[in-house]
């Protein structure tokens, strides 16, 4: 008796999943299909994207050496191909173009790539900042210390990976426009930080010594003799 009872359940369980199925079963198909189809799509654009960055990165390297072997008219237009690139190489190539210029005495062309690149949005803030710092090292010998200063002091505020270049800069700036009040108190905000690369340091310690000969102070780390 007991099995009549078990049989009748398991037709009553299959003429439920086979209801079930009537009613959903295209539906499950549809989401497999999807799932394959999503999965398939995504792989190769993966592939797409790896074989682009690829490129890019031949591309980057073959302008680069055009460049350092002083064809800087044969690297240019390959740097400008990387402009819609993918991965970092846009950013990569705007500054080695605007780096290339410099290096061409085209100081004014050069500051305003490096300017361009500073103020674009779209680029991550490091990138900017580093722009913005070479377009100071650029700009010292022509611009006065205010307008350097409106440039770099945000940079060189405490935490921002490019203070320490941002205040040499401003050191020597305001050293030049005669303010060695502004001159020491960045000179100080390098000298006085373990942080600070050895470059850095060490140009700004000259720098130190300048200051406080013109200004009759005692050399630094030298006390007052008993």
């Amino acid at each position: 008796m007991s099995d009549i009872f078990r049989e009748v359940d398991e037709d009553i369980r299959h003429e439920k999943y086979r209801r079930l199925w009537d009613r959903f079963g295209i539906y499950v198909i549809a989401l497999a299909v999807l799932v394959v189809v999503g999965t398939g799509g995504y792989r190769g654009w993966l592939y797409w994207q790896e074989q682009q960055a690829q490129a890019a990165g031949d591309t980057f390297l073959k302008a680069v050496s055009l460049a350092n072997e002083g064809k800087a008219d044969e690297a240019a237009p390959l740097f400008e191909s990387l402009t819609t690139a993918t991965g970092g190489y846009p950013v990569l190539a705007r500054l080695r173009a605007a780096t290339d210029l410099a290096t061409q005495g085209k100081e004014a062309e050069a500051i305003e790539r490096f300017d361009a690149l500073a103020n674009d949005t779209s680029v991550d803030p490091l990138m900017r900042n580093l722009a913005a710092v070479r377009a100071g090292y650029l700009a010292m010998d022509n611009s006065d210390y205010a307008a350097l200063a409106s440039r770099l002091e945000p940079i060189a505020a405490e935490g921002n990976a490019w203070r320490f270049a941002a205040r040499e800069i401003l050191a020597f700036s305001a050293w030049k426009a005669g303010d060695m009040t502004a001159a020491q108190g960045w000179v100080d905000k390098i000298a006085g930080d373990t942080a600070a690369p050895r470059d850095i340091a060490g140009r700004v310690g000259l720098l130190d010594d300048l200051i406080r000969a013109a200004t009759g102070k005692a050399p630094a780390g030298q006390g007052v003799s008993n």
